[in-house]
């Protein structure tokens, strides 16, 4: 088990619970012959039943979890995202379906705005592995809007057929990723690309690498040679990601989506942006108690483990379906032109004759949601669609379409 003097010590039965997962891990690498795909490692660590981070019973969210979203942050995030569904919902089904909801913070959020825009009829299917995270979505929903609990149903597995809105906020940059190294040519030899993975070490895992496939070795090369300022790849070093699942994810979406659209928020990049040489050290990141660090192998499944979104790659997915992009914007562009700034503004004079340090804290909470130093750059949002005439008032201004032109 590895060590970290400089973040948190788990608790014995949480410490019991990593290690648990981190001998059923140990062992598949044995029986692979000593060494992983780091997408593999990942999927073990975030989604292994009952002990991997998201199917554990660790609290992961808001301030007793280990970061908090935006929808724990504020609940005028929710009441924006509801305003452009009924946009959309003027044009295709009257249904959301959820990916990776969390707390259940913005299911509710999304409710309590449908009731007070009139929509009372809107069904919202939350689709969640976990029975832990289901009760606890279960439990908000009836507490912060019961009258639409009988409205949202739980579902396993991809619905068949699609007609509404698919919703994902912070999901895409949860699911495993390929991990490569690039190293430069040298003595007349070309360029080498090796895939990351995981093998055993004295203290528990640690980085290994191999050769990598020809397949994934060009995916490799194509999208680094098109990071801004790189003529060529033969002289440059460098590691990264490429989330390979994330693509599948969201052509299994455009299948399955007759009509209607997707919306996507997380943070990442376009490229050439997201292979940039600023970046040449990738974007692993790992959030364990409000301490973000780039040790994957720390506590397997006490910890979250993300990388970055490719959002061309997301948009090449859709379009390889059959779906258009309707826009892609920063988040805070995005809640602006939802009228967040306008809540915000409203809030503010109810607070004149009520409680000023309440308004004081939702202004704070708006401003980690729009400033581009905390979440209102980094954060993107992408609409795709099927069988829709408008983009819808969130994507009104702002767009940024020709980020997305390697698509």
């Amino acid at each position: 088990m590895r060590a970290s003097p400089a973040l948190p010590e788990p608790s014995p039965e949480a410490r019991a619970i990593s290690e648990a997962l981190s001998a059923r891990i140990a062992a598949r690498i044995r029986e692979a012959g000593g060494w992983i795909g780091f997408d593999d490692y990942m999927a073990q660590a975030l989604y292994t039943p009952g002990l991997g981070y998201y199917s554990g019973p660790a609290r992961k969210f808001g301030s007793g979890g280990d970061f908090i979203t935006a929808p724990e942050l504020s609940d005028l995030f929710g009441a924006c995202l509801a305003r452009q569904c009924a946009h959309w919902f003027a044009q295709c089904g009257q249904e959301v379906i959820e990916f990776g909801a969390g707390s259940g913070a913005l299911a509710a959020q999304m409710l309590g705005e449908f009731e007070r825009l009139g929509l009372t009829g809107v069904r919202y299917r939350i689709v969640e592995l976990s029975a832990e995270l289901a009760a606890r979505q279960r439990e908000r929903i009836a507490r912060q809007c019961p009258a639409a609990l009988p409205r949202v149903s739980w579902l396993q597995a991809w619905p068949e057929r699609i007609d509404g809105v698919v919703l994902a906020n912070e999901l895409l940059d949860a699911l495993p990723v390929r991990a490569f190294t690039l190293e430069p040519a040298q003595a007349g030899a070309p360029s080498r690309v090796l895939e990351r993975g995981v093998g055993l070490t004295d203290t528990g895992f640690g980085w290994a690498t191999r050769p990598a496939e020809p397949g994934f070795a060009e995916q490799v090369r194509e999208r680094v040679a098109q990071g801004a300022g790189v003529s060529g790849i033969d002289a440059l070093a460098c590691e990264g990601e490429i989330g390979e699942q994330a693509q599948a994810w969201v052509a299994e979406a455009a299948r399955r989506l007759a009509r209607g659209a997707i919306l996507l928020i997380d943070y990442g990049f376009a490229r050439p942006e997201f292979h940039h040489v600023q970046r040449a050290g990738g974007t692993l990141m790992c959030h364990y108690r409000h301490h973000a660090h780039g040790d994957p192998f720390f506590l397997p499944g006490l910890q979250d483990i993300t990388a970055h979104v490719d959002f061309t790659a997301v948009a090449q997915a859709a379009l390889g379906e059959g779906l258009q992009v309707l826009g892609f914007l920063p988040q805070a562009r995005l809640l602006t032109n939802l009228g967040l700034l306008d809540d915000l503004a409203a809030r503010h004079r109810a607070a004149a004759s009520a409680d000023a340090l309440a308004w004081a804290r939702e202004a704070q909470a708006a401003q980690v949601l729009l400033s581009p130093a905390e979440m209102g750059e980094l954060f993107k949002a992408i609409g795709l669609s099927r069988g829709l005439d408008s983009p819808g008032p969130g994507f009104a201004r702002g767009d940024r379409p020709l980020a997305l032109e390697a698509a």
